[in-house]
């Protein structure tokens, strides 16, 4: 009968409707779960991944060795303390991958109040130091006066920077004089900063970290000693 087919109708339209309507919200929740999944994978990109850390850890819970690094570089440093100045390095001489001297000395001689540090090719640092000693001393016969660690440094300065970087010398000068306790560094193209510390070598940034959380004005030798035993 015409009304029992309109009945009928009337339910499939119904059907219809409320079919589409949840068609349209399944869309809408897959196009948002699409977005959401896009700007997940677009944070992940962004910045440092730290999932090899994560993978790590995980493995070091297991028992697993992690493998150590290996540091074949120098390390040298200085600090003014309230009374002079304290200088560290390293004693490790390698070529390439291999460690050539155990027993290296980096803290070379350039005065009685006045030391240096050399980083760089071990040639280039230990005849540059010699040198600027030997003329440190003919300064001190022809004055009759203790060398001040700013003519060290002028005449380190200008020789380094007539090679224009050739001499493959970085130095740490410190040293007390009339004028108290001196500290620089000297670039190998002859550029020079003073500063109550300083770092030089590939091992720098690490040892520069542990002076910046360290130092303090006014320490004593005690307290410089640690500070630079710590960051060597």
């Amino acid at each position: 009968t015409p009304p029992r087919t309109k009945a009928v109708v009337s339910t499939q339209s119904t059907g219809y409707q409320t079919f589409q309507h949840y068609f349209k919200q399944i869309n809408l929740s897959m196009a948002s779960a699409a977005v959401e999944h896009f700007l997940k994978e677009d944070e992940e990109v962004k910045g440092f991944s730290f999932e090899n850390c994560r993978r790590n850890a995980f493995l070091a819970k297991q028992g697993a060795e992690m493998p150590k690094s290996r540091k074949t570089g120098t390390t040298i440093c200085g600090v003014i303390f309230n009374e002079g100045v304290v200088l560290g390095a390293d004693t490790r001489a390698t070529g390439g991958s291999i460690v050539c001297d155990l027993n290296c000395e980096k803290i070379h001689y350039i005065a009685d109040n006045v030391y240096c540090c050399g980083a760089g090719t071990a040639a280039d640092t230990e005849f540059t130091t010699k040198m600027i000693s030997s003329k440190m001393e003919l300064l001190k016969l022809r004055t009759g006066r203790e060398g001040r660690v700013i003519s060290a440094l002028r005449m380190l300065k200008q020789y380094l920077f007539r090679y224009q970087g050739h001499i493959s010398a970085a130095l740490v000068l410190g040293g007390v004089d009339v004028n108290g306790p001196a500290l620089y560094t000297v670039y190998p193209h002859g550029s020079t900063d003073k500063l109550p510390y300083v770092t030089m070598g590939s091992g720098s940034l690490a040892a520069m970290s542990v002076f910046e959380d360290g130092f303090k004005m006014g320490m004593n030798e005690e307290e410089a000693k640690n500070l630079v035993f710590h960051a060597i």
